[in-house]
């Protein structure tokens, strides 16, 4: 009489169907669930693991996203083919299917494949990377959170959230305010009355500027007179600064202009604001054909319509 193990690894060898004259075996397929699911497992581990080793090493967060993806690749390729093997199943048996799957997903899915590419090309070469700002056809600014295989996801600066296909960020023109470094000029203008003392206004500007500790220092900031205007004598500070998004830079520029406001109103420094001189010609010619009108024309209503003067 056969014990219940043996009875066991009987039902377990029976084969339930054949594939490219491979037998495949109800143990086989009950063992492939179980091995996906614990290789699922391991590899989640092993990856948080590596990548919470590279954030405490300091790696950059783009680098470590790639890694993370590359990793996620093969522990799928690999998962696949042992899979496979442990069913004996050769790759050859899916070479039919799977250049068949090719075509069909080839003419069918140009645009998602398109977007897969350019998203690993973003995470290769990195001409952008997570925490950049970025400014998209001059429309789209926002910082970048996190790049997928199919689309970038990038945080507005009104804080909405906006999910760009990653061909898009390679066919059209990108500019990234932070590829390099954080380092960006900017300007500020302003415009004072006739009469003031130009050389005390360009003093008061260049204190107002390196006031701001978030100013560089090299290269220094640089007063511009720049024209003789028509209501106001115009000057422009040019500045290099350290921000990394365009709010940074606004709420830079809106100190500026607070301290030379300031700076101006103890100095007695008016900023100027538009004027306009109007004359009245009091000697006004009236012809001879507008002094008869008004002669003709009755004073009141009562003179239009005598009958009702008469009542």
């Amino acid at each position: 009489m056969k014990t219940f193990w043996q009875q066991s690894v009987d039902y377990l060898e029976i084969v339930l169907f054949s594939l490219n004259e491979v037998e495949i075996t109800l143990g086989e397929l009950l063992l492939v669930p179980a091995f996906i699911i614990g290789a699922i497992l391991v590899v989640r581990w092993l990856i948080q693991f590596l990548v919470n080793r590279m954030q405490s090493a300091g790696v950059a967060p783009d680098v470590v996203h790639l890694v993370k993806r590359l990793l996620f690749v093969l522990a799928f390729v690999s998962v696949g083919i042992t899979v496979l093997d442990l069913i004996s199943v050769p790759l050859t048996a899916f070479a039919f299917v799977s250049g068949a799957v090719a075509i069909g997903v080839g003419f069918g899915a140009q645009n998602i494949i398109n977007n897969f590419i350019s998203g690993w090309i973003l995470m290769w070469e990195r001409p952008i990377r997570i925490g950049d700002f970025l400014e998209v056809d001059g429309v789209a600014r926002g910082t970048v959170e996190t790049i997928n295989t199919r689309s970038t996801r990038i945080r507005r600066t009104d804080g909405v959230h906006m999910l760009m296909p990653n061909s898009k960020l390679l066919e059209n023109t990108v500019v990234n305010w932070t590829l390099v470094d954080n380092i960006i000029r900017t300007s500020v203008k302003v415009g004072v009355a006739y009469g003031s003392d130009t050389k005390r206004v360009r003093d008061l500007i260049q204190q107002a500027a390196t006031s701001q500790v978030e100013v560089l220092n090299t290269p220094e900031p640089v007063v511009i007179f720049d024209d003789f205007g028509d209501n106001a004598l115009a000057f422009e500070v040019y500045l290099w600064l350290s921000a990394r998004v365009e709010r940074d830079l606004r709420l830079i520029r809106s100190n500026i202009r607070f301290s030379i406001d300031e700076l101006f109103a103890e100095n007695n420094i008016v900023i100027a604001f538009p004027q306009r001189d109007i004359h009245v010609d009091g000697h006004l010619t009236i012809s001879s054909e507008d002094k008869l009108s008004f002669a003709n024309k009755p004073s009141t209503e009562t003179e239009q319509n005598p009958a009702q003067k008469k009542e």
